[in-house]
């Protein structure tokens, strides 16, 4: 099956392998001048500009033209791109949850412009504002395919304003052409813009794109002319150094101090395509904590990353394998490590370099190598941690890529067993793209090397997706020997032989509350080949799905469960607990509806209810949201996880509890407060992070963080530490 999978993936490339074009095309004209970035297009340049308009509806349907139209137009001269905005409206009632910078897009007001600067329908740089002229900036990755591949943590310089007039609002924006990586002498950029007005309930494209594809899908774009083609990038050296005192007590280990630190970060334009990044011991105490989740599964939990340094391109190195189940690269592993008991703590890293960026048209090229230190007082060596990533850009949308990965430890350890030396991985992976997306599919092959170990080693899969207006097919297929390791990747687990395959059917109603509406059946099969292929996991989804044009949605789930446990285990985490016997299969049904409300509402909510067995016992789960808007200053949510589990004796029962109010107050565009609570009875956590962000000048920072945690079962002090740091942003 895997092989023929894969041949079928192969043979698909002579045919659906070539991009997409609208045929929406505009001129970008050149200016000897500079133009005021104060919101108003009173400037003659701008009349003699030409327009890019005409934008199409996205939702609520994609065949007709858009109600409130939007006008861009484009200048430029030798440093800097212009951008004017003309945005009509239905009146000033705008919706802006927040002033603080990199808003999402959903649920409020705001335009995004998209500019594909080596016109290889691949990456792309993002630039959004809202009425307020709050902006944000993101970079997408892998076509825009999916999720995964837009990236809000990345940041640049660049400048905008806007003014709110009756039924209308304008915006002056100013991007430096050293904040993009183009080719010298280039004369056209791909280029695409969405809109959300949330007073007509529409969502609004300039290139049109199907509903079925997400609106930022590199595949459907328009041209952006030049009238003279650009010049070399000259992106300058950056310098970025930060002060951080920090003051903390650990009530467990009985120590407190203050500590001051002291480094910093470098960016280094190299030609027109590539970055440079450095990094001296780096502090990353002001980066949003991570979300608690509960765990109910054997698994660990992948959670996002979110440093700065790691963000830049970062598809050359985490784009890899299967993002579920094998994924070879994850960089949040730099960073931190296991002490001799088995606890995760933090790993500093003294020093890094990451280059990144475009060969040319064609080649795109990776390196990263990280050194962390060592801890003989918790048995952690100090390593090097590296990965070379080379990408072949494949006909017009697809491309090849090929990696070696090096974890290795220094210095001679009496607590470092032989096998922890190092690890090595290699591999290659196709990524399948269509003219129109229609087609994404992905095949790869990687192999391990520890010492003494270098046979077999495998971590093989094949994916492939057909994405039409009225059907989704997706089948993937993974297999991961026993023996498989990538000491820097994310591998939930090993031998295993893993199977999936889902069918969609979309339906689209002319009338009604409903604006579309999906069947999908999607079951997934998993064997262990060192247990000779014995079926130890499925999962049969049966769901149905709704989007209402009043931009809520629903969905109800039914799924058939069966887990063979090899290894004893205890769902609730309890620490006296009898696990469940393992050697034995457990099968159990559920159901599950989901109901989110519209995020422009000022109080918006979702719920999501389950019910049904759960090992040789039931559980029922409630998720849920609320979240209040005071806009633009304030925005509070309550997030609620509570699990019931009901097992039968001898066996624990628990109810498991997770709640997280958040706070964010903004009280300007430059300062900004936000506090998060997070209760977890299952960690045994009561966590409180309070975040106060002074944005001084563009992209420097003075942070305050306050960290308090706490034991919820006999509620005493755990750990305590604030923070203040100060981050410069110095351009050379």
């Amino acid at each position: 099956m895997f092989r023929r999978l894969c041949v079928f993936l192969l043979l698909s490339l002579s045919f659906i392998s070539y991009s997409q074009t609208t045929g929406k095309q505009f001129t970008v004209k050149y200016i000897d001048g500079f133009i005021k970035t104060d919101g108003l297009l009173d400037e003659a340049a701008w009349d003699e500009a030409e327009v890019a308009g005409d934008f199409q509806q996205y939702f609520p349907t994609d065949t007709l033209r858009a109600e409130q139209q939007t006008e861009i137009r484009m200048l430029y001269n030798g440093t800097t791109l212009y951008i004017g905005i003309t945005a009509y409206a239905p009146g000033k009632d705008y919706v802006i949850p927040s002033l603080e910078r990199d808003f999402r897009a959903g649920g409020n007001d705001n335009i995004s412009l998209i500019f594909d600067t080596f016109n290889d329908g691949t990456n792309a740089f993002l630039f959004g504002i809202n009425p307020y002229g709050v902006r944000r900036e993101a970079l997408i990755s892998g076509g825009g395919a999916d999720l995964r591949g837009f990236n809000t943590s990345w940041d640049v310089k660049w400048q905008a304003e806007t003014t709110v007039f009756d039924n209308y609002y304008t915006a002056e924006i100013a991007i430096p052409l050293t904040s993009f990586k183009f080719r010298e002498g280039e004369t056209k950029w791909r280029f695409q813009s969405y809109r959300f007005d949330m007073q007509s309930n529409e969502r609004s494209v300039w290139a049109e794109i199907p509903q079925n594809q997400l609106i930022f899908n590199l595949a459907f774009m328009g041209d952006m002319k030049f009238e003279k083609p650009l010049g070399k990038s000259r992106t300058p050296l950056a310098l970025i150094p930060y002060i951080n005192i920090l003051a903390d007590k650990d009530y467990v280990l009985e120590n407190s101090g203050i500590d001051f630190k002291v480094g910093g970060d470098a960016k280094v334009a190299i030609g027109n395509g590539m970055n440079l990044d450095i990094t001296i011991n780096p502090d990353f105490s002001n980066v949003e904590v991570d979300n608690i989740v509960t765990n109910l599964t054997r698994f660990e939990i992948n959670l996002p990353e979110k440093r700065q340094f790691f963000i830049d391109n970062s598809d050359l190195f985490s784009g890899y394998g299967g993002g579920r189940d094998a994924n070879p690269f994850f960089s949040r592993r730099i960073g931190i490590a296991r002490d001799s008991a088995g606890n995760t703590i933090q790993n500093d890293i003294l020093a890094g370099v990451r280059l990144s960026g475009k060969l040319n048209q064609d080649w795109r090229l990776g390196f990263l190598n990280i050194q962390t230190a060592e801890d003989p007082d918790n048995e952690i060596a100090s390593n090097n941690n590296m990965m070379l990533a080379l990408q072949r850009k494949m006909f017009s949308r697809s491309f090849v890529s090929m990696f070696l990965i090096n974890r290795q430890s220094f210095g001679d350890y009496d607590f470092l067993e032989r096998e922890d030396d190092y690890n090595r991985v290699v591999g290659v992976d196709y990524n399948l793209a269509s003219r129109e997306n229609t087609w994404t599919g992905k095949f790869y092959a990687h192999k391990s090397f520890q010492p003494d170990d270098s046979e077999g080693n495998l971590s093989l899969g094949a994916n492939l997706e057909y994405n039409s207006r009225n059907y989704k097919v997706f089948t993937d297929l993974v297999k991961v020997d026993e023996d498989f390791r990538s000491d820097l990747g994310f591998i939930r687990r090993t031998d295993i032989l893993k199977w999936g395959a889902a069918v969609e059917r979309l339906f689209w109603p002319k009338a009604g509350p409903i604006n579309r509406h999906s069947f999908r059946l999607f079951p997934i099969v998993t064997w262990r080949p060192g247990l000779e292929y014995q079926r130890t996991d499925h999962d049969i989804m049966a769901t149905w799905r709704a989007e209402l044009r009043n931009q809520s949605d629903f969905e109800a789930e039914f799924s058939n469960r069966y887990i063979f446990l090899t290894d004893s285990f205890d769902p609730t985490g309890s620490e006296d607990g009898i696990p469940l016997p393992g050697n034995q299969g457990y099968e159990f049904n559920s159901f599950k509806m989901e109901y989110r409300s519209n995020r422009a509402n000022v109080v918006s909510f979702s719920i999501e209810p389950e019910y049904g067995g759960f090992f040789n016992g039931t559980r029922f789960s409630l998720e849920g949201e609320v979240s209040l808007r005071i806009q633009p200053i304030a925005s509070l949510r309550f997030a609620l996880n509570y699990d019931k589990i009901e097992l039968p004796d001898p066996y624990p029962s628990a109810d498991l509890w997770l709640f997280s109010p958040k706070v964010d107050i903004t009280f300007s565009k430059s300062l900004f407060w936000s506090t998060l609570i997070q209760y977890s009875n299952q960690q045994d956590n009561l966590g409180i992070n309070s975040r106060l962000q002074w944005r001084f000048a563009p992209l420097s920072d003075l942070f305050l963080v306050y960290n308090d945690n706490y034991f919820v079962n006999q509620f005493s002090p755990r750990y305590r530490s604030i923070n203040l740091k100060f981050t410069y942003w110095l351009n050379i």
